[in-house]
């Protein structure tokens, strides 16, 4: 049973930096074999995809592009999504995803909160 875990949300100023991170669990080739990404769901609105890795291609949304950057930890088996220079309008739930052949699974969220 593939788990992912997300931490490192929390409340900032505009212009702050927060580093999420998503302890993935239940399958050991997860990196190599699934597109990871991170997603994001403001009130209001439909989930949207901020960032994806696989095959050591990344792909950013327009709106992160130079304030966000993906990464992982094989050993740790822990996704990161380091956000630099945040605005208000990054204020959502962001979410950890996993694309696996089989399945697709999803982290439970983590709240960002950025205040002008």
């Amino acid at each position: 049973q593939v788990q992912l875990v997300e931490s490192g949300g929390g409340s900032v100023q505009a212009g702050g930096t927060l580093k999420l991170s998503c302890a993935a669990s239940g399958y050991i080739y997860i990196f190599s074999r699934c597109r990871m990404g991170w997603y994001r769901q403001a009130p209001g609105k439909e989930r949207e995809l901020v960032s994806s890795t696989s095959g050591g291609t990344t792909t950013y949304a327009d709106s992160v592009k130079g304030r966000f950057t993906i990464s992982q930890d094989n050993a740790k088996k822990t996704l990161y999504l380091q956000m630099n220079s945040l605005k208000t309008e990054d204020t959502a739930v962001y979410y950890c995803m996993a694309q696996c052949p089989i399945n697709t699974y999803w982290g439970q969220g983590t709240q960002v909160t950025v205040s002008s």
